[in-house]
This record gives C-alpha cells, structure tokens and sequence, in this order.
C-alpha cells in the first residue's frame, strides 16, 4: 500500500487502521514523492489526497495511468468526493473515492476490494447527488 496525503495525521490514521488489517504500508506527502516511491515500492494500491503541495492527486493519478509500470495498480482518492473530484478523478483513471471524514471499516473494505481485484467500488462513503450509479448507499 502507498498512502499519499499532505496532512500528517491523515496519513499516520490510514496507515494505522490498514496495518491493524495486516497491509504493508509506505507513505508520502504528495504526489512527487508518490511517484519517486511508486516503483521502488511497487505497491498493490495507492490512495491519493486531491489537493497536495507541488503535485496534487489528479494529477498524480494521470501520470500513473500514463505509465505502463503503473497503468493496472488500483487508485482510490480518499478526499471531499465533490462531484468536480469524482468526475474528475474518473476521468484520470481512479478506481474508488471514500470521502472525508472516512468510516475505518470502510476504508479497510474499499482497499481489500481494491488489492484483491474484487468488483472495484465507483464510489465510497461518498452520498452526492445527480450522478446515477455512482453511490455504494
């Protein structure tokens, strides 16, 4: 797992609730050193924040699926979930959005689905409107 968030204790409260699951877990600050890590860690997922100093998640999550090395591993955003960061982190290739403030059961549920290639989650914790089959309820 490689945990991407510029917020500290975000980062240390995911690292924990995956490693009481039993995730191998690496963090970073933002999306360059996501990137500088990606490879050398070669990580089952990746959780992206969308607003990040010096390289923001979209992004981030752009150039993974621009990579070959990178294009298949598993994306989630854990952030807002606005309609703009869905439709956007959709567009760039992400695989799930859990929203801030996140429920641990679920964020341990989405990236268990997400390393074990189950049926990936469009969407979750996320309750927006206007965008039909996008919310898990």
């Amino acid at each position: 797992m490689l945990v991407v968030d510029d917020n500290k204790v975000i980062r240390q409260l995911i690292r924990v609730n995956l490693e009481l699951e039993g995730f191998e877990v690496v963090t970073a600050a933002d999306g360059v050193e996501c990137l500088d890590l990606v490879h050398r860690i070669r990580p089952d997922v990746i959780t992206l924040d969308v607003v990040m100093p010096r390289l923001g998640g979209l992004e981030t999550a752009s150039r993974l699926r621009a990579d070959p090395r990178t294009r298949q591993v598993p994306i989630a955003v854990i952030s807002a979930c606005t309609p703009y960061e869905v439709d956007a982190g959709v567009s760039a290739g992400v695989d799930a959005f859990l929203a801030k403030p996140f429920d641990p059961t679920e964020l341990v549920r989405m990236v268990h689905r997400l390393a074990t290639g189950e049926e990936r989650p469009s969407v979750e914790g996320w309750s927006g409107a206007g965008r039909a089959g996008t919310a898990t309820g």
